[in-house]
């Protein structure tokens, strides 16, 4: 199958519950024999993104689109710079202590840092983070510090991504997976759980 039929929907698919059973078996598939983390989540967010689109019973491309679907990841994760036309007093610029830097991602140009830092921490990726939970927001423009990178979004959804190591009772929080919608209300629990399961593949299928 080519990898871009991935993201099709069968038409007897009109459940919540059963799209999102659809969407981990999809993403299982494309991350099979694959570990980086930049690869995964870039096909990841695509599959999502443009599986949301093809559901129109309850999303698709109108007034309840999801506009985007993307990822924010811990700075100290992502692959060092090999080359650089800066000077090197400046070749660190993306290692930002307390924050949470932009990771593939489908839609619009988003916000490229989230800040953590205890003074100034804000946002629904943010909490989602901090917290280690999943944030379900009905209504950005009520929600405390909300960041509005589009101003067109009504609801939106994070889940923590959380990597739990071999020997180690601590879990580690490595990023959020984040996803924006047009209307109000836009995800309920069943959003809830279906996102979290793929959190958590995608969290266990890759390398960090």
């Amino acid at each position: 199958m080519p990898h871009a039929d991935a993201s099709l929907v069968p038409s007897t698919i009109i459940t919540k519950s059963r799209f999102w059973e659809h969407v981990y078996s999809q993403l299982e598939s494309l991350l099979e024999g694959q570990r980086h983390w930049v690869t995964n989540l870039a096909n990841a967010s695509s599959l999502i993104y443009n599986c949301l689109v093809a559901f129109p019973a309850y999303f698709g491309s109108g007034d309840h689109a999801v506009n985007w679907c993307g990822f924010y990841i811990l700075p100290s994760l992502f692959p060092l710079p090999r080359f650089t036309t800066l000077p090197s007093s400046q070749a660190s610029v993306s290692q930002v202590k307390g924050s949470l830097l932009l990771g593939p991602f489908c839609g619009k140009p988003a916000c490229q840092l989230i800040n953590l830092q205890a003074d100034k921490a804000r946002g629904v990726c943010a909490d989602a983070f901090i917290h280690g939970k999943t944030v379900l927001v009905q209504d950005v423009n009520t929600y405390p510090g909300h960041i509005a990178c589009d101003g067109s979004t009504h609801s939106e959804i994070v889940c923590p991504l959380i990597y739990q190591s071999q020997g180690s009772d601590e879990p580690l929080v490595v990023g959020v997976l984040d996803l924006d919608c047009l209307a109000l209300s836009g995800f309920d629990e069943d959003d809830q759980a279906g996102l979290e399961k793929i959190a958590e593949l995608i969290v266990q299928s890759c390398d960090w």
